[in-house]
């Protein structure tokens, strides 16, 4: 990896590890579907703009069905439970729960008989479990009664996360990762669009709640997914994927410096234990 490889993915986590700010400031105002609906409309339409400036053809026309597949379980489903995780939960300690996305990945693609569980991704596994176990422990002192509920919440994000790399095995068929950026976005957008009027804003946004908002649209669903493909491009999915390492340290950094959070030492004993365990599952 040259220097400037280096600087895409710190870069990459940096604002991936924001969008949990961006979404802990959004959410409890706009509530957990129209955080999800505008953050993906906003981005999809954004890297859309982008594609045919540079004259990129996204195959919206011939991939739609997949893009309705992906935005489903991929985007909307995780984005909705991390917005609603996000009014409960601080955003430091859901970027440590991030981490367990690749966990999931590997159990979802055993269950599918796409790869085999050697003794040290089982490792990795229970590292994962414990590591849980940990952050569930001081859910008392997070001060908010459905911190639970929001820890499920994103461990059930999270597990969405995971099956995306059984889906796009089997049903990608010639979809570009680039066109997946922006139409997994925009059949996202589509889907959430009839809950819109069944779950409005829980009251008016605030200029400070707009650029959040505008953060995690513009920043954490288009400007990462730029830098996210053009890192697969120059060194490969593996090494791009080392982002998942990175993004905690940046999450519970801005989450310290912006929102004053400071967790508990079983908090961060539980993200020392997912991030090994993350590491060991998706060594290759």
């Amino acid at each position: 990896m040259r220097p400037a490889d280096y600087a895409r993915l710190v870069a990459l986590a940096a604002i991936w590890g924001a969008a949990f700010i961006f979404m802990r400031v959004a959410a409890p105002v706009l509530g957990p579907v129209w955080t999800a609906e505008l953050r993906v409309l906003l981005g999809g339409l954004a890297l859309l703009a982008w594609l045919r400036a540079i004259g990129f053809d996204a195959g919206l026309a011939v991939h739609w069905r997949f893009y309705l597949l992906m935005g489903t379980f991929g985007i909307a489903a995780p984005f909705v439970l991390y917005s609603f995780a996000s009014m409960h939960a601080p955003a430091s300690l859901l970027s440590i729960t991030n981490a367990t996305s690749p966990i999931f990945g590997l159990a979802w693609a055993a269950l599918f008989g796409d790869e085999r569980v050697t003794a040290r991704k089982a490792t990795g596994l229970a590292l994962g479990v414990a590591g849980v176990a940990l952050i569930a422990q001081p859910s008392g002192a997070m001060g908010d009664p459905l911190f639970g509920w929001a820890l499920a919440a994103a461990l059930g994000a999270c597990c969405f996360y995971g099956v995306v790399g059984v889906l796009i095995r089997r049903y990608a068929h010639g979809a570009t990762p680039r066109g997946m950026a922006a139409g997994n976005q925009l059949g996202a957008a589509l889907v959430l669009l009839p809950l819109l009027p069944l779950l409005p804003p829980l009251a008016a946004p605030t200029p400070l709640v707009v650029a959040n908002l505008l953060g995690l649209a513009l920043l954490a669903s288009g400007v990462a997914f730029v830098l996210y493909f053009r890192l697969i491009a120059d060194v490969g999915a593996t090494r791009a994927l080392t982002v998942t390492y990175l993004i905690p340290l940046f999450g519970i950094l801005w989450g310290w410096l912006f929102l004053g959070e400071a967790l508990p030492a079983a908090a961060l004993a539980g993200g020392v234990l997912i991030l090994a365990g993350t590491v060991l599952v998706t060594r290759s």
